[in-house]
């Protein structure tokens, strides 16, 4: 029913309530972290808190904010464009209020980062260490790619060093490094084998050399075989580590011959003592990424950690 004045005009309506702040920082916490879980994480609130403080907002506003997947959300556009309206004004009124929560918080929480344990210790953690002294804390893990681009999408993870390059709308993702791929041996099966021999004979000169491999698949292996000699391999590894500094150390050790990224064994190349079997002028080249969900950048720490892994990786 409308209600009017005497002289017949209407009546100004309710003005609409304020909009809740509250609900402002769980949305945009919620669009920086990817999940509500880890939203809830983040916040210091139940899981259910948050979804609850999201719904609300998609309620008052009409629109849906988030689309849920089978883990964490993927913001609507229409969310993107609230996230990039509200994020300046709600940071800004952290820092002027000094809030110790919500979006502070965010700042403060550890930046968890994941990727090969090979890559990571030996490239990544080393470029980050300066980062600690600006109050940056990083929890590392390690995994296959798969498994580490699902905890991403998932919240568990603030970025991932993937060997593949991430498919999906819920991950972003930029080249991050080359790794060359270089077939080794010990001098002791360098010898055996005959210097030169495999650029004339190809795979047939390792047949009798013991093949020392990541996986049982023979992956990097494979790949190899498959780039550089134009055939299939079908051996079988003498000796399978689930670690790449592992076959280093077993294949230096004299273990038998591999494929391994350069940078992994530049070290030992250059002292002599792994020797390169085969120098091709098209060697295999692997391009690792680094993967976030949209938004997690805007995190200070986590832009420091990413943007960081980006201008190292370039001499990597």
């Amino acid at each position: 029913m409308t209600h009017r004045n005497p002289d017949g005009s209407e009546l100004p309506g309710p003005e609409p309530a304020p909009m809740d702040l509250t609900l402002l920082r769980t949305f945009l916490a919620v669009h920086r972290a990817g999940s509500f879980t880890a939203a809830a994480r983040l916040l210091g609130l139940s899981q259910p808190t948050v979804t609850a403080q999201v719904r609300a907002l998609e309620e008052r506003l009409g629109r849906q904010l988030f689309d849920r997947l089978p883990r964490g959300v993927a913001p609507t556009a229409v969310a993107d464009q609230l996230a990039a309206d509200v994020a300046q004004p709600l940071d800004a009124l952290a820092a002027v209020t000094g809030r110790d929560h919500a979006d502070h918080r965010i700042a403060a929480e550890p930046v968890h980062l994941a990727g090969p344990a090979e890559l990571l210790c030996l490239r990544a953690l080393p470029a980050l260490a300066p980062l600690t002294g600006e109050g940056v804390r990083l929890r590392i893990a390690t995994g296959l790619t798969d498994d580490l681009l699902e905890g991403l999408r998932a919240g568990r993870y603030d970025l991932v060093i993937s060997t593949v390059r991430p498919r999906g709308r819920s991950v972003s993702a930029v080249p991050l490094m080359d790794e060359e791929f270089v077939l080794v041996a010990a001098p002791s099966w360098a010898d055996r084998i005959g210097p030169g021999r495999v650029a004339v004979d190809g795979p047939a000169a390792l047949r009798d050399a013991p093949l020392i491999t990541y996986a049982e698949d023979l992956p990097i292996a494979r790949r190899y075989w498959r780039h550089v000699f134009g055939t299939r391999l079908s051996a079988q590894a003498a000796i399978t580590v689930p670690d790449l500094r592992g076959v280093l150390a077993a294949v230096v050790a004299g273990a038998g011959v591999t494929v391994l990224p350069r940078y992994l064994c530049a070290a030992e190349i250059a002292s002599g003592a792994l020797v390169p079997l085969l120098e091709p002028e098209d060697p295999p080249i692997n391009t690792a990424y680094l993967a976030q969900r949209p938004g997690a950048a805007e995190l200070p720490h986590v832009a420091l950690v990413h943007d960081q892994l980006l201008r190292a990786g370039r001499t990597w």
